[in-house]
């Protein structure tokens, strides 16, 4: 997406991540079989779950509709709007009121629900091995992060959890990634000057990891849990004098960092140091250890 004039074009409207958008409405896959993420339409009201949305394709296809396409053909049957009015809320210069629904029975809406049963501290075997595999130490991800034990569409899971502002989980494991409601932006607040803002909590972790020896409190952070709460977090962020982007390297994390730089010299895009990786914690999974490199904070 594109953020420089501040208003997107159909095209780049079209290739907004339909499963980040999902969950920015209230909406998590029931299922996910490879590149298919399986929900209970949106569009509709239904027990079984028939809307699927491809990944790599970035498609949604409703089978009892017999209807699909790309975010846009969403967007205008969801709001029951026209594509101008679309491109202003995404662009966000225009609110929808959220659609009316029928009322739905009160226990197919709670099984579609992630369920927080149980936060305990981080000591599952496989949850440990996997940060280990994401070059996170331990006892960094045990002072910010929790062992959850969850329930979704009537089965039992675990992941490590991550929590917000508002009391919601970012949820991972070595399968499986997803989020609980409400979901959220974290932030960190030390009464410092400046604040470092990460996309998600393993870029935080890792950064936390290699910034180890400076003191605890020297910095504030905002953690966004999705790219799509960058305005949300600007309050926070903009009361600093100092925000240090580490956003991810791909299409729509560079463009909300111009996004960011446009709007004031507060803004500093930290992401060069991890130029040709995904993201910080691809960085410092793959070379950022062996290239002997040391995170710029000046």
């Amino acid at each position: 997406m594109n953020f420089i004039n501040s208003k997107l074009t159909i095209n780049e409207a079209k290739e907004t991540d339909l499963i980040n958008y999902l969950s920015n409405l209230g909406y998590e896959p029931s299922k996910i079989r490879n590149n298919d993420y399986w929900y209970r339409s949106p569009l509709r009201n239904e027990k079984k779950a028939s809307f699927k949305i491809n990944r790599r394709l970035n498609r949604w296809y409703d089978h009892g509709l017999g209807k699909g396409g790309n975010l846009i053909d969403f967007g205008v049957l969801y709001f029951n709007c026209s594509i101008g009015e679309l491109l202003q809320n995404l662009s966000g210069n225009f609110s929808f009121q959220q659609p009316k629904i029928q009322q739905t029975d009160y226990n197919t809406i709670k099984e579609n629900k992630i369920i927080i049963h149980k936060e305990i501290s981080l000591s599952s075997p496989s949850l440990l091995s996997y940060l280990q595999h994401r070059s996170i130490p331990i006892e960094i991800a045990q002072q910010y992060c929790v062992e959850v034990r969850y329930t979704l569409a009537k089965k039992n899971h675990f992941g490590i959890g991550f929590k917000n502002d508002l009391g919601g989980f970012e949820i991972r494991n070595p399968y499986f990634k997803t989020s609980s409601s409400p979901k959220g932006i974290t932030t960190f607040s030390n009464g410092n000057i400046e604040v470092s803002a990460f996309e998600g909590f393993m870029d935080f972790l890792s950064f936390k990891a290699m910034t180890k020896n400076l003191p605890e409190k020297s910095q504030d952070f905002v953690i966004l849990n999705s790219i799509t709460f960058f305005e949300r977090a600007r309050p926070f962020m903009e009361n600093q004098e100092s925000i240090r982007l580490y956003f991810d390297r791909d299409e729509t994390g560079q463009n909300y960092t111009i996004r960011a730089l446009s709007l004031s010299t507060k803004y500093c895009d930290k992401s060069q140091l991890y130029k040709n990786y995904k993201d910080l914690n691809d960085w410092t999974m793959n070379f950022g250890k062996t290239e002997g490199r040391s995170l710029d904070l000046k």
